[in-house]
């Protein structure tokens, strides 16, 4: 089965999803493997090594506590984002790490926890070993990669490992926009259509509503925080949070007679910082696809409710849907990592998936919504990843309001033309993976290039 869209849109904490979600759900994976091979009351000890851009910026990105959590059992979707840090501070304090929330360990905060800053492994930047012994004897050791999005593979030996699909037979089992147009053509279905029936075949169609439904819900509570928070977000950098005085403007400006014809934008713009700095105060995101990017889907679709007559609660399932269905094929036939491609396969994947799926719920055809995501992506290639200290804020954040408005630009674009154009989006996502493999490794989350090395931590 293609990737679902609940695999795209999934719960987690900030602050990315390749390098806190990923690496949480590894740890938990390996202590799970121990458990299963009747290995985890033998072990005294568990070493965890991360590799190239996990451990160059796995400090700034909770790389460290996130291992920490997965090792004891936790997971992205549940941990408790305020007790969460202090737990981690107690192991490394107390020296006793419970694997799986059971089993206690002696656990050397300097050496059983390393963060290499200029070592990867071959197959991906995102790369981590976990090492199990038992009085100084090798139990077992695992090495995963953590692909994006929250996406882990178990490197199976073979130099190559790869995301195995769901063997669930679905009535279309699409891979690339060509196929995807293709069944949409066949059976006079909408790209929303097509979607629904290959996730009803895992579940409900009641089941798939209410569960994109909660998927909004968790959205729309991210950005409610992002609203009402000020401060500064954690970090040297000392960002200031700017989404809550933003939002009392916005709402003071509402009730005066004025009249601001991008008004709209404002309000675009503010939906996405408040995810984002959410996301880079470890908070609770929808990673969508990852969490570097995770605030363009919601702002989107926060415009379209607010600002499109009509989009109710199917509209809104419509648009998660086909918006999966167009990360489903980045997600299959390309990267959307930015240790792999750089921010082009976050921000721009999300960008084309908001484009695409607002595309649809304003009533264009799947060949508008197809034009749709590859302008989303088309004029986001090239776009490096350069986190200033690290860190998921700059220029992170403002980059995801930047890409919320090219998103709606890009769709209302696509509407005003027939779906016919001369780049397809296989062909750009094409470009992008060429385009990424071009990138120098400075430019791909390892903040030793770009905005990262220009300005100055505080």
């Amino acid at each position: 089965m293609p990737v679902s869209v609940f695999d795209l849109f999934s719960i987690g904490i900030g602050p990315s999803s390749s390098h806190t979600v990923g690496p949480m759900r590894a740890a938990g994976r390996f202590v799970a493997t121990l458990e299963r091979e009747g290995l985890l009351a033998r072990t005294t000890r568990v070493r965890s090594e991360l590799f190239g851009s996990l451990g160059a910026t796995g400090h700034g990105h909770g790389s460290y506590n996130a291992v920490l959590w997965g090792l004891e059992g936790e997971e992205p979707e549940t941990v408790d984002t305020s007790s969460g840090p202090l737990r981690a501070a107690e192991v490394r304090r107390t020296g006793l790490l419970r694997l799986n929330g059971t089993h206690t360990v002696v656990f050397d905060p300097e050496n059983d926890l390393t963060l290499y800053r200029r070592r990867s492994l071959p197959f991906h930047p995102n790369g981590m070993t976990f090492t199990a012994y038992s009085d100084g004897k090798v139990l077992a050791e695992r090495t995963y990669y953590s692909i994006g999005g929250g996406f882990i593979l178990d490197d199976d030996d073979s130099g190559h490992p790869q995301l195995l699909p769901d063997p669930t037979p679905v009535p279309y089992p699409f891979r690339t926009g060509t196929e995807l147009l293709d069944y949409c053509r066949q059976d006079s279905m909408s790209i929303s259509q097509v979607m629904l029936a290959n996730e009803c075949v895992r579940r409900s169609e009641a089941d798939v509503r209410t569960g994109l439904l909660r998927i909004w819900s968790v959205m729309v509570e991210c950005v409610k925080r992002g609203c009402s928070t000020p401060g500064v977000l954690p970090g040297g950098l000392k960002v200031r949070r700017r989404s809550a005085e933003i939002y009392q403007r916005l709402t003071q400006n509402t009730g005066r007679k004025e009249i601001d014809p991008l008004a709209a934008m404002d309000w675009v713009t503010l939906w996405a910082l408040a995810v984002n700095e959410e996301n880079a105060s470890g908070g609770r995101v929808v990673t969508a696809p990852t969490n570097g990017a995770a605030g363009i889907i919601p702002s989107v679709l926060h415009y379209a409710v607010r600002f499109v007559p009509g989009t109710d609660d199917d509209a809104i399932v419509n648009f998660l849907l086909v918006a999966g269905a167009l990360g489903a094929i980045y997600q299959q036939t390309a990267s959307i990592s930015g240790a792999e491609v750089g921010c082009q396969g976050e921000v721009g994947t999300a960008c084309s998936m908001a484009a695409g799926a607002l595309a649809e719920i304003l009533g264009g055809t799947p060949e508008q919504v197809e034009n749709a995501a590859e302008i989303g992506m088309e004029h986001n290639l090239g776009l490096t990843c350069d986190p200033v200290g690290g860190l998921v804020q700059i220029p992170c954040i403002e980059r995801n309001a930047v890409g919320s408005v090219q998103a709606i630009s890009a769709a209302r674009l696509a509407l005003y033309g027939d779906g016919t154009h001369t780049v397809s989006l296989d062909k750009v996502i094409k470009t992008m993976m060429q385009t990424g493999a071009d990138m120098k490794i400075k430019y791909k989350e390892t903040a030793r290039g770009g905005l990262a090395v220009n300005i100055v931590e505080c």
